[in-house]
């Protein structure tokens, strides 16, 4: 039987993936130069790598944390054939391309480039302000349990007769285990950690972030080894990137960051810091000449949107758990999802300012 139907005629005029879709094909149109210097002029057809990013905005959109489980439902879901330009009758490819296309994608820092672009065009429509920002970061569990924090230099195996099987009894009580001693065998990158004395120290990343103060679009995101010293020593390195210099520009976070340090670094970058004071035992190293302008008060209001991209990785973005191992996949995951988050924001704010 023929027939004439293609996806485009399925897909409702006014659906919100159209609008995210015309600044998708945007951005990439953006990075042709860099597609351009990953594949070869000979050898087998590829899958595209405009594709591959678009089923990584797909994936983040509709909470998928699997590539297989997206490479299945590509084979029946035709809003997704529609986003990455395949027709009705096109077999969705395999899951393995994902995977071997992955290192490639770090290799050529794709992802990071994906998000610099998409910041651009936030700034060609002027959504973004220039003078006023706020840092914060938040913890993301690592693929990895505690049972796989093991001693470093402890070469010898389990008894035969200790505890068997995949998912088998193991009891810590009593034992000292630090990251100084232990790593995990799964992922030796993630580091034990905890952000507070009232929770539990879990495997994990920090995901940090930079916002402005206008719209809350994201400006610069990074992933790091989580430590103590991680979240303001990121955030010094996130403020320095941004471009251009000028009187006005103030920068606004919790009380994690209320360390004469990291105000110290702030000015020194040409910032007027409005972190939250903390008086717990201790003096602030905020004092009235900052707290006392009403600037201050706006930017303590304005700060707390940075909760909301978190909020939004942790649940849409399917990131409460990182799926992947080592630091530099997860960021590249990390850059991803933030920029998908950016990219539904700015089609919110045209759909407002139309």
């Amino acid at each position: 039987m023929l027939s004439s139907l293609s996806t485009e005629d399925l897909i409702p005029t006014d659906h919100p993936i159209r609008r995210i879709r015309v600044v998708v094909d945007a951005v990439l149109a953006d990075l042709d130069d860099s597609f351009e210097k990953m594949y070869s002029t000979s050898g087998r057809p590829s899958v595209p790598p405009e594709m591959l990013l678009k089923a990584t905005v797909l994936m983040a959109m509709y909470s998928m944390r699997s590539e297989r489980a997206f490479c299945e439902r590509l084979n029946y879901d035709m809003l997704f054939k529609w986003f990455l330009d395949l027709p009705i009758d096109a077999p969705s490819f395999d899951a393995s391309t994902l995977s071997k296309n992955r290192q490639r994608l770090l290799d050529q820092n794709i992802a990071g480039e994906f998000f610099a672009a998409v910041v651009r065009q936030a700034k060609l429509r002027r959504y973004m302000s220039s003078e006023h920002f706020s840092v914060d970061g938040t913890l993301l569990e690592a693929w990895a349990s505690h049972k796989s924090f093991k001693p470093k230099d402890d070469p010898t195996p389990p008894p035969a007769d200790g505890p068997t099987g995949r998912n088998s009894d193991v009891d810590f009580k009593g034992q000292k285990r630090s990251n100084d001693t232990h790593a995990s065998t799964t992922d030796p990158q993630a580091r034990l950690y905890r952000k507070s004395n009232n929770t539990a120290a879990r495997l994990c990343y920090l995901g940090h972030l930079l916002i402005e103060h206008r719209h809350g679009l994201i400006i610069d995101a990074d992933l790091t080894a989580a430590t103590g010293r991680a979240e303001r020593e990121c955030a010094i390195e996130m403020l320095r990137r941004l471009p251009g210099r000028g009187r006005g520009r103030t920068v606004a976070g919790d009380k994690g960051y209320d360390t004469k340090d990291f105000v110290a670094d702030v000015r020194a970058a040409g910032f007027t810091p409005h972190v939250a004071q903390n008086t717990s035992n201790r003096r602030s190293a905020i004092d009235a000449r900052t707290t006392r302008h009403p600037g201050y008060e706006v930017s303590q209001r304005k700060r707390k949107r940075v909760e909301e991209p978190f909020g939004w990785v942790k649940t849409v973005g399917a990131g409460r758990k990182l799926r992947y191992i080592g630091q530099d996949r997860n960021r590249a995951w990390f850059k991803m999802t933030t920029a998908v988050y950016n990219l539904i924001r700015i089609t919110a704010i045209d759909t407002r300012t139309a």
